[in-house]
């Protein structure tokens, strides 16, 4: 390890877009941040071969990184509590709420903040060319890094009113409900439109008999205030604010704070 130039590469997959971020350590500096969106939804094939393509074109991607993470972002993962885990169990837990096939690899990222599995398919693919591109590497379902960041910040927190955070992608969302400070519920819905994406909030409102004109909504991801999905939630649900987007980094490069905003997930995942 060089230690007077230290770096880390995250790279965040899914199947309608990559994001990529280089931190050096050392300054504690974020050197490059992007995200490429896919016009349509891609095969895992189809995805690997873009990504192929975006780190041989850019001379960013050569240096030698001395830690390497992947994230993969999908609707295939479930929280088991550690408890009642069973490691012969993983597609039994999935098969619930995915598609899975017998030739699907299962693996399962730990918890340790809520005491829980989280059971998922990663892009086995993407993993195979990272290995072979970068040597050893780590990598984690995204909503383990969505969970545990927010699951963090919220630990000292003791309201008794429950608290809903939603993650914005360009067609999907990530809902989690906490209740003092602990986790009451995850899931993750595709939208088309706005009113899709209104619906599934709303529904999770229901759901668990929370209150629209008291219940807090802390927004993240792909939002921000006086676009249509912030328009359209705020006509439903009177409390809902962006999340914090300081992350203790430094941007040289990028001016525009709702760019940092947009990245919640991949600056939480170093």
């Amino acid at each position: 390890m060089n230690n007077n130039n230290i770096k880390e590469l995250s790279i965040q997959v899914n199947l309608n877009g990559l994001s990529f971020c280089i931190l050096n350590r050392t300054s504690n500096t974020v050197e490059f941040l992007n995200t490429i969106e896919f016009i349509s939804k891609l095969t895992p094939f189809d995805v690997l071969n873009r990504l192929k393509t975006e780190l041989s074109a850019s001379s960013r991607f050569f240096d030698n990184f001395d830690a390497v993470n992947v994230i993969h972002q999908n609707e295939l993962s479930t929280l088991v509590p550690k408890d009642l885990y069973d490691e012969n169990q993983k597609a039994n837990y999935l098969k619930f709420n995915a598609k899975i096939l017998k030739t699907d690899f299962i693996t399962q990222d730990e918890l340790e903040i809520n005491n829980s599995i989280n059971v998922y398919i990663p892009y086995v693919n993407i993993n195979n060319y990272i290995f072979e591109t970068f040597g050893e590497f780590t990598y984690k379902h995204s909503s383990t890094i969505l969970i545990q960041t927010i699951l963090e910040k919220e630990k000292d927190h003791s309201e008794v009113a429950p608290k809903v955070f939603v993650h914005v992608n360009p067609s999907t969302i990530e809902v989690l409900v906490l209740e003092r400070g602990q986790l009451q519920l995850f899931n993750v819905f595709e939208y088309q439109s706005k009113e899709d994406f209104i619906y599934y909030i709303l529904f999770v409102f229901e759901q668990l008999s929370l209150d629209v004109e008291t219940t807090l909504i802390n927004l993240c991801g792909r939002i921000k205030e006086n676009d249509e999905l912030y328009h359209q939630l705020y006509t439903y649900v009177r409390h809902i604010k962006i999340l914090d987007n300081t992350f203790g980094y430094k941007y040289p490069e990028i001016t525009n704070s709702e760019d940092i905003h947009y990245h919640y997930l991949i600056l939480n995942s170093f």
